[in-house]
């Protein structure tokens, strides 16, 4: 897929065609983040929030590992 790059203002755009963004579930208004890979020649955009979902996930069954394993010394503890 070839985009053309042109000029909004004082900005230069790359559009995204639909059927990328309903491919990545993004919308307008979306907040992304973006990094160069200026060894690849690459622009790499993420979705500010998948980040943080990926840390909440990873946050939660950490969470779930520590309440099953001491559970029942914190169950203990609290009386």
């Amino acid at each position: 897929m070839v985009q053309n790059i042109f000029k909004m203002g004082d900005s230069l755009v790359i559009s995204l065609p639909e059927e990328v963004v309903a491919q990545l579930s993004w919308q307008e208004g979306d907040e992304v983040s973006f990094s160069v890979d200026a060894t690849g020649g690459r622009l790499i955009v993420k979705p500010t929030h998948s980040a943080i979902t990926e840390i909440d996930q990873t946050f939660a069954k950490q969470i779930d590992e520590f309440v099953e394993k001491y559970g029942s010394a914190l169950e203990a503890l609290s009386k």
